[in-house]
């Protein structure tokens, strides 16, 4: 006999979890894992340290389940709480204060830039080998914190510019400065192998 507890909505998991239901979280973990694994892993670069740093969260989530209010989806609630216990390993591991919160320095300011379409991945271009998969994870790397994080929730999960905002805590507007700014890092970074390649090669374009 299964004696194994479904839940078929997620009304029904929040309820379960909210009652301390130990099914419940196991299930949270099952339904959440691979997506906030990719998450930590991307953050902190580093297999062990992704997994300590989501056993930390979604521990986290199920004994603070009683402060979730509803007001954002469950799953953006959920990527908050990961993305802050990966931030802190990092803090530890840097020594330094990250904050999530502080103003984006640009050189208009903290403006939002008008165009923030002026450069985007090509996914042809990026999937062509896995050379240079390598090469745009390293330059993703590179990027200070703040700016990977906003651009692995928003460009590499798949957020919107509120899911984003919402998991951070932060406004739209200072997202997509975050966003923009990130984008440009990365377009200068990659540039010499996207020269390099568009000059030796020649890829047609699938029908």
């Amino acid at each position: 006999m299964n004696d194994v507890q479904t839940y078929a909505t997620e009304e029904e998991l929040l309820a379960a979890l909210r009652a301390g239901d130990r099914q419940a979280c196991a299930e949270l973990v099952r339904r959440y894992s691979p997506k906030l694994y990719r998450v930590t892993l991307r953050i902190l670069g580093s297999e062990d340290e992704a997994e300590e740093a989501l056993q930390e969260a979604f521990i986290s989530a199920c004994n603070k389940i009683s402060s979730f209010r509803g007001d954002s989806q469950l799953g953006t609630w959920l990527y908050r709480i990961t993305t802050n216990a990966a931030l802190m390993r990092l803090r530890k591991r840097r020594e330094e204060h990250i904050s999530l919160d502080a103003p984006v320095e640009t050189e208009e300011g903290t403006v939002l830039p008008r165009n923030l379409a002026d450069w985007r991945f090509d996914p042809y271009r990026v999937v062509l080998s896995g050379e240079l998969r390598e090469i745009l994870e390293d330059a993703i790397q590179r990027l200070p914190d703040t700016l990977r994080v906003v651009f692995i929730l928003r460009e590499l999960e798949g957020l919107s510019t509120l899911e984003t905002a919402e998991a951070l805590g932060i406004s739209e507007s200072a997202t997509k400065v975050r966003l923009h700014r990130a984008r440009m890092m990365l377009r200068n970074l990659l540039a010499p192998y996207l020269a390099e390649m568009d000059a030796g090669k020649e890829h047609p374009v699938p029908a």
